[in-house]
Formats: C-alpha cells, sequence, structure tokens
C-alpha cells in the first residue's frame, strides 16, 4: 500500500527535479579593481567632506542662496518624488508575501433545457416536502476567499529587498543632486563676483583711457602728435566701452542661471562687489581615497544598483523552479436569499494547493534571466566606472588647485608691473619720449592681465567648491 502511494507521487516530483536540475547557474563577477592608498603620497584621513557646506562657505550672501536652491530648485522636489515612488514600490513587493484576501458577492440565474440530465434530474428533486427545485434557478453567494503563492525559493523576498536597494540608491541619488546643486550654485556665485570685478576694472580702463584721449588731443592741437593718435586712441576708449556692454549682459545671464537653481523668476542676487580679489579659498584636505566609496553619494547608489542586480538574477533563476500557490473560501451559497444564511445547507467551503513548474516555456524564462544577469554586469561596470570617475576627478581638481596657486601669484606680479608701466608710459609720452604706440599697447596688456588675473581668481574659488563636490561634501 505505502508503495502505492510513493508511486503515485514520483512522477511529478520527478518532473520538479528534472526542472530544477535543468536551470542555469548564476554568472560569477569578477571582484572590482582596488582604489590606490593616496592621491599624492599623503596618508592623512582629514576630509573636507565632512564640513557641513554652511561652515564650508564662509560667505553668508552665498549661504543664503544655498539655503534657498535647496527649498525650491525643481530638479531637486522631482528627485524627492522618486524617493516616494521608490517607497511604495517596497510596499507593493511587501504586499506580494502576504495573501490575498478579498471579499465576493454575487448573484446570477440559470435556465437549462428540461429535457436534459441537469434539467430532469432538478425538475424531479424536492427540496421541501412538496416543493420542486425552481425554475429558472437562481444563484445567490457571499464568499471570503485568499490566494497565497508560498515564497520557497525566496523570489518574492528578493524582489522586496531589490525593491529595498532601489529605495535606498533614489535616496543617494537625491543626495548627489544635493551635493551638485550646491556646487553649482557656489560657481555660479563667484562667477558672478568675478564678472562684477571686471566690470569695474573696464571702466576703470576707460577712464584712464578717456583721460590719455585728452592728453593726446591737446597734443594734436599743439602739433605734437596726429590725428591717426586721436583715433587710435579714441578705438581704444570705445572697444572697452563695448566690452563693459558685453560684461553687464554676462552678469545678467548668471543672475538668471542663479535665480533659475533658486527656482525664483529674474531678481537682482544679493552680493558683496568690494572685495572678490582678496577672497582666499578653504584650505584642502583630501583625506585617502578608500574614503570615496563612503562619501561620494553617485559610488553608493551605484553600489546599491549593483545589490538590486544580483538581486533580480536570483528572481530571474527562481522562475525556473515550481511554484507552490494555495487558495481557500469559505462564505454561503443558496438559490433563495432567504436560505442564504441557512446553516450547514448553505455553507461553502473549499481549501487547495497546486504545484505548478514550467515545461513549454522555459525559453522566455531563459532570455529574461540572460538579460538579468547581463544588467547586473552592467551595474558592475558602472560601479567600477564610479569609483574611477570619482578618484580622477579629485586628483585632476588637486593638481589644478596646486597650478592655479603658482598661476596666481605670478599674474599677480605681472599685474602690478604693468601698472608701474602705465604711469612711467604716460609720463614720457607726456614729455614726448615714446610715442602714442607704447602707451595703447601698455594699457592694453595691463587690462587683459588685470581680467586674467579675475579669471584665475574665479577659477581658484571654483576650484575649491568641485574639490569639495568631488569628495562627497554637501549632501549631509
Amino acid at each position: 500500500m505505502y508503495k502505492i502511494k510513493l508511486h503515485k507521487y514520483s512522477i511529478p516530483l520527478s518532473i520538479c527535479l528534472a526542472v530544477v536540475s535543468c536551470t542555469p547557474a548564476i554568472a560569477p563577477l569578477t571582484a572590482s579593481k582596488p582604489v590606490p592608498d593616496s592621491f599624492d603620497k599623503s596618508i592623512d584621513t582629514n576630509n573636507i567632506s565632512a564640513t557641513p557646506w554652511r561652515t564650508y562657505f564662509k560667505d553668508q550672501n552665498l549661504v543664503n542662496l544655498i539655503d534657498t536652491a535647496l527649498k525650491n530648485n525643481q530638479e531637486l522636489m522631482i528627485t524627492l518624488q522618486e524617493i516616494e515612488i521608490a517607497k511604495n514600490d517596497i510596499r507593493i513587493r511587501k504586499g506580494a508575501l502576504l495573501p490575498k484576501v478579498g471579499v465576493r458577492a454575487g448573484s446570477g440565474v440559470e435556465k437549462v433545457g428540461r429535457y436534459t440530465s441537469q434539467g430532469a434530474g432538478d425538475a424531479s428533486t424536492e427540496i421541501m416536502s412538496g416543493k420542486e427545485m425552481p425554475d429558472p434557478l437562481s444563484d445567490f453567494k457571499l464568499a471570503a476567499y485568499a490566494n497565497w503563492e508560498v515564497d520557497i525559493w525566496k523570489k518574492l523576498r528578493n524582489s522586496k529587498k531589490a525593491a529595498v536597494s532601489r529605495y535606498l540608491s533614489t535616496v543617494e541619488g537625491k543626495n548627489f543632486v544635493i551635493t551638485n546643486l550646491i556646487a553649482e550654485v557656489a560657481s555660479s556665485y563667484y562667477e558672478l563676483l568675478a564678472l562684477d570685478s571686471q566690470l569695474e576694472i573696464v571702466r576703470k580702463n576707460i577712464e584712464l583711457q578717456t583721460s590719455a584721449l585728452g592728453v593726446v588731443k591737446i597734443q594734436k592741437e599743439a602739433a605734437r602728435t596726429t590725428e591717426l593718435a586721436v583715433q587710435k586712441f579714441q578705438a581704444e576708449v570705445m572697444a572697452s566701452k563695448s566690452m563693459e556692454f558685453d560684461i553687464l549682459q554676462n552678469i545678467k545671464e548668471t543672475e538668471n542661471k542663479i535665480n533659475f537653481l533658486l527656482g525664483q523668476y529674474p531678481q537682482e542676487i544679493k552680493r558683496d562687489k568690494s572685495n572678490f580679489i582678496n577672497l582666499m579659498p578653504s584650505i584642502i584636505n583630501s583625506g585617502i581615497p578608500s574614503q570615496l566609496l563612503a562619501n561620494r553619494p553617485d559610488i553608493k547608489q551605484a553600489e546599491l544598483e549593483l545589490q538590486a542586480a544580483k538581486l533580480d538574477v536570483k528572481m530571474a533563476r527562481a522562475e525556473f523552479y515550481p511554484a507552490l500557490d494555495i487558495s481557500a473560501a469559505v462564505g454561503f451559497n443558496a438559490f433563495k436569499p432567504s436560505y442564504l444564511f441557512t446553516l450547514p445547507e448553505s455553507l461553502l467551503y473549499s481549501l487547495a494547493g497546486d504545484i505548478a513548474a514550467p515545461l513549454i516555456n522555459r525559453n522566455a524564462i531563459k532570455a529574461e534571466y540572460s538579460s538579468a544577469n547581463a544588467r547586473q554586469i552592467q551595474a558592475l561596470y558602472n560601479y567600477e566606472r564610479s569609483i574611477l570617475n570619482a578618484f580622477l576627478e579629485v586628483s585632476s581638481q588637486l593638481s589644478k588647485i596646486s597650478n592655479l596657486e603658482k598661476s596666481y601669484d605670478l599674474k599677480s606680479q605681472q599685474v602690478a608691473a604693468l601698472n608701474r608701466s602705465i604711469t612711467v608710459s604716460n609720463d614720457l609720452f607726456k614729455s614726448a619720449r615714446v610715442d602714442y604706440f607704447e602707451v595703447l599697447m601698455t594699457q592694453r596688456d595691463a587690462l587683459e592681465s588685470k581680467l586674467e588675473l579675475i579669471d584665475t581668481k574665479k577659477e581658484q574659488l571654483n576650484a575649491a567648491v568641485h574639490i569639495y563636490k568631488d569628495l562627497g561634501g554637501g549632501w549631509k
């Protein structure tokens, strides 16, 4: 007798084992490359990324702008909604682990032919003494039902874990948006201050050129120079005035760029226009490369996406295995409302379980599994690329900061020398010891060097902003 029962279940068990044995294995992933031990042979772990942005930026006007941007920026608001979507996806995946329970109520009517096996039988059936089965036959039902997929192979649990990883990934995505937003506001703010300083330099240069033009006109009247000199000086004044309007336009566009980041309509950006050249970049402590793995939101986001992709592969592999579904129902069923709650005659209940394994459609499941595995490998490469990109960004910025510091010192000396040469050339021109061309070239060189000095100062301040972002600062 027991042998018969064992033989009864041997066929379906054999089929299930055959299905499982044909399931492809998960492709192994190669280990990611280790990061270097240091950026510049320093193993100091002090890192400016741990400094809050309110402390890192000393200009209160800039702090206020960043604070407004973090409250109003539309891109950041869009990212926050992505977090809500990911959070709701976790609830959906979590709900799939639980039985689906519901209530069903219904009614209907059925009329079968009298000269059929069912009709003839119903006509002669007495439900009560002297009363036959009604014709047509009504049907009323009220029942609770439940369906549950038993998570034998952890497919649903892995699905929930993947959703959690993607939720955490969107949180890191939000942190990355915050870091970039802070850096963009700060860079645009320093660009605006640089344009203000350049505008002031150009206007002072216009005054100097206008004064020189007056001297040339007087000398022409005294026959000490020619009309050519007057026209050359006049052209330089016009060129400088044209440059002034170009800078004014750039100021307007930069203000509007900041207004866009702040989520507000065009308005003047509050700032101190008088002290740009004396601003000093923050002291940089870059720490060690391994800290990037914990500080950079984009690296953490890529790592979480990789975790989710690994879980997706496990879910796809579980599709090859048999699935166990359990269904149950309990309620009342009768052909007349007055009989609906008559017990036990109107009581209905059911309990069923079934195991189903794919046999015919395995190619589609294999294709989905292969795609999941390919996405997993993509996620690994993206994670490694994020680490490499972060290291190279920090390395480039550290080199830039060092070179800009040396360049700024040299340009400062150049500006000082050209400022002295302007005074000397004007004195020599008044005494007719040099011609007008020397004065023009000296003024032009001085103007260009001053504008370049402002650009270098702006690059210095922006490099301090970018290294703060590249090290993962701003979001904490």
